[in-house]
């Protein structure tokens, strides 16, 4: 995720319109799509979930826009602000099945092996989390 900084709209020789979305890192995005485009529009300025893939033509590559929404609000606390902590285990804890692997939902698992598996995923979201914070986005 990241924050949508800019949304330039240019017009090519062939008149079509060009979305050019810069996020706040400085990485640079591009659509034709007017959906697309709009999208990012009405998010500048604001946290986005951005996908896009990337395609080689020669020696440049071109990255492309496919998909741009809202980012999740962040969960407060009583204080107002974000606790890692608390949002790394809820989100550990949904990540659970696949984490474990369990192709039958019905067969218990150990609290320990839950814990021992569940804990390293946690500890990686809250770091991810706390750099985010840090860095500002």
């Amino acid at each position: 995720m990241s924050t949508v900084e800019s949304v330039r709209q240019l017009q090519t020789r062939g008149g079509n319109t060009r979305y050019v979305v810069r996020d706040a890192e400085g990485n640079e995005y591009t659509t034709f799509r007017e959906a697309i485009g709009d999208q990012a529009s009405r998010l500048e300025g604001q946290r986005a979930r951005i996908e896009y893939h990337t395609e080689e033509r020669g020696q440049y590559t071109n990255v492309y826009l496919d998909k741009i929404e809202a980012a999740p609000e962040r969960v407060a606390t009583d204080h107002g602000d974000t606790d890692p902590e608390e949002v790394a285990w809820r989100t550990a804890v949904d990540a659970a099945p696949w984490l474990l692997g369990e192709a039958d939902p019905q067969k218990a698992t150990s609290p320990d092996k839950l814990y021992k598996t569940l804990k390293p995923f946690k500890e990686k979201v809250a770091e991810d989390i706390k750099q985010s914070d840090d860095e500002g986005t």
